[in-house]
């Protein structure tokens, strides 16, 4: 069962590994996430810094410029380094790099090859007998060069310590798994509302969560879409043609918490953007999701958030 909550631990060390020709939509779908996941638990959960085997300054596809903080041999090590190639791959796959990844690897909890990072894992022998994914331009030749490995055709493939993820925008879903792993449901799905729609309205496109189950996927959406006037959990069941204890028992093993849970959280998490983002007074942005008035939404927000919407203001 999924946890909805973890508590807070010390904040977790991420080196992010770059290579010539990187690409910036897989670097900042690597990076924002956890940004926004510091943003919204108020504190520092994430510390990253960008490294290149060399240290000299790198240059993304598209002619962005990179100073490092440090060659990789240099970095402590940490909780995560992220390997971030995208073109000429083969070119980067050198006996020197292998060495120096697979040294790195020692010094990391867990290693994420994105867009075609994982060419330069396997050629490091960090991929032996794992199943990986990577970019599916490089598919057929990365199956054919790495025989001592399974390839799939799946967006992200997490395999042991070691994970894989299939092009740039695979790489937000690769960092939001491993938000939820550390922070829980709840934050992933802020995290992903964050993306999906940030604006002063409330989200109600699906797709908060990729791979969950479809029952879940099904009963957010409609729960987005009737944040104003919030449904009873049985007339929920009920539009979804399930009942509600199937709806229980898939949002327990989905997600860990109750389909009320969720609902309540999903409104408050409207409200906090609400607070932060428009000129609506407390009582209007309590109407708007679904309170009947501005006390009972705060004393709700305070025991979700810490602190009352105002403080929220900016």
């Amino acid at each position: 069962m999924r946890n909805w909550t973890n508590p807070p631990g010390a904040p977790q060390e991420v080196a992010v590994l770059l290579f010539p020709r990187f690409s910036n939509l897989c670097l900042a779908n690597a990076v924002e996430p956890m940004r926004a996941a510091n943003e919204l638990l108020g504190r520092e959960a994430y510390r990253w810094s960008f490294v290149t085997l060399d240290g000299a300054p790198v240059e993304s596809s598209s002619g962005l410029p990179v100073l490092p903080h440090c060659p990789l041999r240099a970095h402590g090590g940490g909780d995560h380094l992220f390997v971030l190639a995208s073109y000429d791959v083969r070119s980067h796959a050198t006996p020197a790099a292998a060495k120096a990844l697979s040294a790195a690897a020692r010094r990391f909890g867990h290693v994420s090859g994105m867009d075609t990072g994982a060419w330069l894992l396997a050629q490091a022998g960090l991929l032996d007998g794992a199943r990986a994914t990577i970019h599916w331009a490089e598919m057929t030749a990365f199956s054919e060069r790495f025989d001592t490995l399974e390839t799939v055709p799946d967006r992200v493939v997490t395999c042991g310590n070691r994970t894989t993820s299939g092009g740039a925008m695979a790489a937000f879903d690769t960092v939001l798994e491993m938000i939820r792993a550390a922070h829980g449901e709840a934050l992933g799905l802020e995290v992903s509302a964050f993306f999906l729609h940030r604006s002063a309205e409330i989200p109600v496109e699906s797709g908060f969560r990729r791979g969950g189950a479809p029952l879940v996927e099904q009963a957010i959406t409609l729960m987005s879409a009737t944040i104003e006037a919030p449904l009873p959990i049985a007339t929920l069941a009920a539009r979804l043609q399930t009942t509600q204890r199937t709806l229980s028992r898939a949002f327990q093993a989905d997600l860990g918490a109750a389909p009320k849970a969720v609902y309540v959280w999903l409104r408050l998490a409207a409200a906090r953007r609400y607070a932060e983002q428009s000129e609506y007074s407390i009582t209007e942005i309590a109407l708007r999701c679904g309170y009947a008035n501005a006390a009972a939404m705060t004393r709700a927000f305070v025991a979700q958030y810490g602190r009352p919407p105002r403080a929220f203001r900016h």
